[in-house]
C-alpha cells in the first residue's frame, strides 16, 4: 500500500512539470553593495548647469573635475577656455610612448639616443648630451619627475623618426580622443602659437592614460628619485604626491604665458578623481586649487559598486527541462557615481525573458538595471549558468528513475 501511494505521488509530481511554461517576471529591491570596476568607454559626461559659476571661488583661468572611470563631470569652470598647456602637454606624448609599450614597438629596456635637437631644448631638463643614451624606463622617470625636455623630445625622435611627425601623432591621437580644443605644436609644452588645450581636453587625455595604463603611476607617484648611478637627483614637481593623501599624479607645467597648469589625480575609498587646473598665478596656488577640487569631489561624492560580471542574481525556475531550474548571472560590472547618502534610493530591477528550451550556457536570458530617482544609471544582460535542455523520451526516462530512486531510497 505504502509503495502504490509512492508510486502516484511521483505521478503527481511529475505531470506537474508539464502544465506550467516559463513566464516573463519582473521585481523590484532596494539596491544593496556589490563589488564592481567601473566601465570606462563613455565619455565625459558633465550635468553642471553654469560653467562660469566658480562656486568653489577658485582663483585659476580654468578648470575640471571628473570621476575617472565613469568620466562624470563634478565641477567645472571655463572649461573649454582655449589655454596654453605648458608641460601638461608631455600627458600626451607620454600616452604614445605607453602605447609603443604595449604594441612591442619599444621595450622599458630600449636604449633611446639623444640628438643635439633634444640635447638643446632649455628649460626643465637633466642634460642630455648625444654621446650618451638612456632606457625608455629612465626616459619616461625623467618626464614624469621633473619633467625633462630634453628627454621628451629624444623620446618623440625615436618614436615618429622626427619631432614633427611625433607632433602629427599626437595631434591625431588628440582627434581620436575627441580633443576638440587641441592643437599641439611641439611634444614638451615651450610656449608657441597655436600650441593650445582646454581643461577639459587635458582631464580626457588624463582619464585616457590612467585608465589605459594604470602602471604609470609607478612613475608619477615617484617624490625623489635618482639617475646615472645616483649622480642625476630627482624630485617631484607635483608636490601634492608628497602632501597629498591618495594622490597618484599627475602632471605638471609652468611658463611665463601659461601660467601655473596641473593635472591632479588621486584616489580614496575606491574612488579616482581627476583635477585640472589651467593659468593659477603662482604654484602654490595650483596646488591650492587642485586639492580644493579633490576635497570637494572626496566629500561630497562615492562611487558605488552594484554589482560584477558572475554574480549570481536570480534563480529561474524551469518547467519541462531537463534540470529544475537554473541560474541568472551578470554578464558585466554595474556601478554609478552618486552624491553621498543617495545609496538608499537606489532600486534594482530584475527582468527574465520567455525562454524557450534549450538553454545554451551563456544564452542571455534577461536583464538588471538599477534605477535612481527614475533613471536608469547603470543595467547589465544577465546570462544563463548552465544549458537545459528541453525532456524528450531519453531524458524523460532518465528523470523518472531519478525520482523513484530519489523517493523510494
Amino acid at each position: 500500500m505504502n509503495f502504490f501511494k509512492s508510486k502516484i505521488k511521483f505521478l503527481i509530481l511529475f505531470s506537474a512539470a508539464f502544465i506550467f511554461p516559463i513566464s516573463s517576471y519582473t521585481y523590484a529591491y532596494i539596491w544593496s553593495t556589490l563589488d564592481v570596476t567601473a566601465s570606462t568607454s563613455a565619455p565625459l559626461v558633465s550635468q553642471v548647469s553654469d560653467d562660469t559659476a566658480n562656486t568653489l571661488n577658485l582663483d585659476c583661468g580654468s578648470a575640471i573635475l571628473i570621476e575617472q572611470h565613469t568620466g562624470q563631470v563634478l565641477y567645472s569652470y571655463n572649461c573649454h577656455e582655449s589655454l596654453r598647456p605648458a608641460s601638461v602637454t608631455k600627458l600626451m606624448s607620454i600616452l604614445l610612448i605607453m602605447e609603443s609599450i604595449q604594441s612591442g614597438k619599444i621595450t622599458y629596456d630600449t636604449k633611446i639616443p639623444c640628438s643635439e635637437n633634444a640635447a638643446s631644448m632649455g628649460g626643465s631638463q637633466i642634460w642630455l648630451n648625444t654621446t650618451e643614451t638612456l632606457s625608455v624606463d629612465e626616459m619616461l622617470k625623467a618626464i614624469c619627475v621633473v619633467s625633462a625636455n630634453d628627454c621628451v623630445t629624444a623620446m618623440a625622435e625615436y618614436l615618429g623618426g622626427t619631432e614633427q611627425n611625433f607632433v602629427n601623432m599626437m595631434n591625431a591621437k588628440a582627434k581620436e580622443l575627441g580633443m576638440n580644443d587641441t592643437t599641439f605644436k611641439n611634444c614638451h609644452g615651450i610656449d608657441e602659437d597655436g600650441h593650445v588645450t582646454s581643461s577639459y581636453d587635458i582631464a580626457i587625455l588624463s582619464r585616457e592614460l590612467l585608465n589605459k595604463y594604470p602602471e604609470i603611476t609607478k612613475y608619477t607617484t615617484i617624490w625623489n628619485d635618482t639617475l646615472r648611478d645616483g649622480k642625476s637627483e630627482l624630485v617631484n614637481t607635483n608636490k601634492l604626491v608628497r602632501y597629498y593623501n591618495g594622490c597618484t599624479g599627475l602632471k605638471t607645467g609652468s611658463t611665463s604665458l601659461a601660467l601655473y597648469n596641473l593635472s591632479a589625480s588621486a584616489s580614496r575609498n575606491g574612488m579616482d578623481l581627476i583635477a585640472v587646473v589651467m593659468k593659477a598665478p603662482s604654484s602654490q596656488i595650483r596646488f591650492k586649487n587642485a586639492s580644493s577640487l579633490l576635497d570637494y569631489g572626496f566629500n561630497n561624492f562615492e562611487y558605488k559598486t552594484l554589482l560584477s560580471s558572475g554574480d549570481k542574481i536570480k534563480n529561474v525556475n524551469i518547467e519541462k527541462g531537463t534540470k529544475s531550474d537554473l541560474v541568472a548571472i551578470a554578464e558585466s560590472n554595474c556601478g554609478h557615481l552618486i552624491t553621498k547618502g543617495n545609496d538608499l534610493n537606489i532600486e534594482q530591477n530584475v527582468s527574465i525573458d520567455n525562454l524557450t528550451l534549450p538553454v545554451k550556457k551563456g544564452q542571455i536570458i534577461g536583464s538588471v538595471n538599477f534605477v535612481l530617482n527614475g533613471e536608469v544609471i547603470s543595467s547589465s544582460n544577465l546570462l544563463s549558468d548552465s544549458d537545459v535542455d528541453k525532456l524528450g523520451i531519453f531524458s524523460m526516462n532518465k528523470l523518472v528513475l531519478k525520482k523513484w530512486f530519489y523517493l523510494l531510497r
